[in-house]
């Protein structure tokens, strides 16, 4: 289904921007994880629209409710139902939106798909519907935390022209990324990016960027050969994420320039016995499974395409047009997009750990024999 990801730990997104409400159904959560509203909306408040001048005025508290799945603080095992309420919804911003499809928008591709679309705020192309995979991967999040000691860090590496300098993987942390709404923790390049959004903001334009995040505490052996690699699940769900255009892990493209000798990853002695990669130019991935370093990938995000500038288009009857976006949106999508990169890695690397656990499920004896002594 197109709006459900995952297998053993499945999560199933519902609602539009500008409906009542949006949320999600989360099955195959173990019974007896501790899980709260408040485990949820930690995540959701560092999503929320509203909560900086650098994200659209757009105003929700965003304060999840639990519907079914949890009693007396732990799961059940059952479906986790999850609701956020709609509140600060102006569809007379988007009155002019229904003869004139938004260029680079969804809305010419949902009507020629559908015959129909949501009429205002973009419907479920809206951004507005990570919300809900935001909260389901809090869960995920739990869930792991429970068995292995994951930690899942993303923050905001590039924005327009501008480069950070790259944390050290191993000790950033979410705290050290929040400190600067720009949420990037090169002290140096946090204020150039606060700057050049404010100023495509203040343009009625927009800006794109990269999106940076690191995996910590993946054992090894996780992930499936083949058509379901680890890389290839994380890809596909970072590219399901609204206004992505690129994914890579480790070296990345960088990797088409170097030789082998340069991206090898030599093994060497592990304290305490066994192996491990003296480096990690493959991100922590090979094969598509997992090798117990830290995972390593890297999010291209787009412009966002909602601006005020005018644009020449045309209406869908094919009347030539001069259009400026009405509405409430983002100049960029980066720093409210952190926790969607964490909340979408934590759903891929939570159905892998359930696929894991059945990787490792004793064996029964092989049958004997017939005739056998």
């Amino acid at each position: 289904m197109s709006s459900s990801i995952g297998t053993l730990f499945r999560v199933t997104t519902f609602g539009e921007s500008h409906g009542r409400a949006i949320g999600c159904i989360v099955d195959g959560c173990p019974a007896r994880i501790p899980l709260s509203p408040d485990d949820i909306q930690t995540q959701l408040n560092r999503r929320r629209p509203g909560a900086s001048a650098l994200s659209t005025p757009r105003q929700e508290t965003d304060a999840v409710t639990i519907l079914s799945g949890v009693e007396r603080g732990l799961t059940l095992g059952t479906p986790i139902g999850l609701s956020i309420p709609n509140a600060d919804t102006r569809p007379a911003d988007y009155a002019e939106m229904e003869a004139i499809p938004r260029p680079s928008h969804a809305d010419f591709t949902y009507a020629e798909k559908y015959g129909m679309r949501a009429r205002s705020g973009g419907g479920r192309a809206s951004a507005r519907e990570t919300a809900a995979r935001v909260a389901a991967g809090a869960i995920a999040e739990k869930m792991l935390a429970a068995f292995h000691p994951v930690e899942i860090v993303a923050w905001v590496e590039a924005a327009g022209d501008i480069l950070a300098q790259r944390p050290d993987l191993g000790a950033v942390t979410r705290a050290t990324v929040d400190a600067s709404p720009a949420r990037c923790p090169d002290p140096a390049a946090a204020p150039r990016i606060v700057a050049a959004i404010e100023s495509a903001r203040d343009r009625g334009d927009s800006i794109g960027g990269v999106i940076a995040c690191v995996c910590r505490g993946v054992p090894a052996g996780w992930g499936e050969p083949v058509f379901d690699k680890l890389t290839a699940q994380l890809a596909r769900a970072m590219m399901s994420i609204p206004a992505t255009r690129g994914f890579e892990v480790g070296a990345g493209f960088a990797a088409a320039r170097m030789r082998g000798s340069e991206h090898n990853d030599p093994f060497t002695a592990r304290p305490g016995g066994g192996i491990r990669p003296a480096s990690n130019h493959c991100g922590g991935i090979q094969g598509g499974i997992s090798n117990g370093e830290e995972i390593f990938f890297r999010v291209a995000f787009k412009p966002v395409s909602t601006i005020s500038l005018p644009q020449s288009t045309a209406a869908f009857d094919g009347t030539p047009v001069t259009f400026e976006a009405k509405g409430r949106h983002d100049p960029c999508v980066l720093p409210r997009a952190v926790p969607v990169v964490e909340a979408m890695a934590a759903l891929v690397l939570g159905d892998a750990f359930l696929h894991q656990q059945i990787q490792l499920m004793p064996r029964p004896a092989a049958a004997r024999p017939e005739n056998s002594p």
